[in-house]
Parts: C-alpha cells; sequence; structure tokens
C-alpha cells in the first residue's frame, strides 16, 4: 500500500465505519459561567493516538495520565466546549472521567457499545447502549 492510498476518501462498505460514537455523562462538565454541559463524541482512536502519549512526561511520572491524554485526543467535544484538552479533562467530575474511560476501551477495543443485558425482575434479555447516547430526534 502506497502512502498516498491513506489519503483517499474510503470507499463502498469501508465508508460505513463508525468512527464517532455520541455519549451522554453521567453527571456533566461544569464550566467557568456554571453551565452543565452532558451530551458529548468521542472518535475512535488511531495508534498514533494511542502511541504519542507514551512519551509524554506526565505519563512517565504517573502512568494513570495516560488515560487524561487519550481522552483529550479522542473526545471531539463535550457541550459547546471544543476543543477538549487536557485540562477539560481534568476538570471532569471522577465519575464522569470513569465513565469515559469505560466508553473509550469498549469501543476500541470491542468496538461497540452495546452490551446485552437480562432485566433481574423477568428475566428478559435485550439491548442497552452504554454510552448514554439519546435517541434520534430526542
Amino acid at each position: 500500500m502506497r502512502g498516498s492510498d491513506l489519503a483517499e476518501p474510503a470507499a463502498g462498505p469501508a465508508a460505513g465505519l463508525r468512527t464517532e460514537f455520541p455519549f451522554v455523562l453521567p453527571r456533566g462538565l461544569v464550566d467557568d459561567r456554571g453551565t452543565v454541559h452532558r451530551q458529548g463524541v468521542l472518535r475512535l482512536a488511531t495508534a498514533r493516538d494511542e502511541i504519542n502519549p507514551q512519551g509524554d512526561p506526565r505519563v512517565r511520572q504517573n502512568p494513570a495520565y495516560l488515560s487524561v491524554l487519550l481522552l483529550a485526543r479522542t473526545v471531539t467535544r463535550i457541550g459547546a466546549v471544543q476543543p477538549v484538552d487536557t485540562t477539560v479533562i481534568e476538570r471532569l467530575f471522577a465519575s464522569d472521567l470513569a465513565f469515559l474511560q469505560d466508553l473509550y476501551r469498549r469501543v476500541n477495543q470491542q468496538g461497540r457499545t452495546g452490551a446485552e443485558v437480562t432485566c433481574p425482575h423477568c428475566g428478559d434479555e435485550f439491548a442497552v447502549d452504554l454510552a448514554g447516547a439519546l435517541p434520534a430526534g430526542a
């Protein structure tokens, strides 16, 4: 494969590859004006997204910081907040950070945000979207 082949837009079935995943944060990001932002978008990570942060001194000093860098690279927006950088990710509530870490793992390792669950009362099985995305038109 030539390098120029990578720059050409996808056509056919590959064009249907899902690369962005909307989500709704459990608590939400509170901006300087007190506005709560809950809806956002996480994009599929690239190899570069996962490799580049490995050399960051903050990761060498504290390996847990890797998830902050990965999310800052792949969360494209939270509400009206764009761009999302490490400062934005650091301001998230712990429950929202955990939510995004789990979403990142599901999207990039499993390729989906859905899960099969069983109702504890009736035993019926059904699928849920763990990203918390709102239904179309909502």
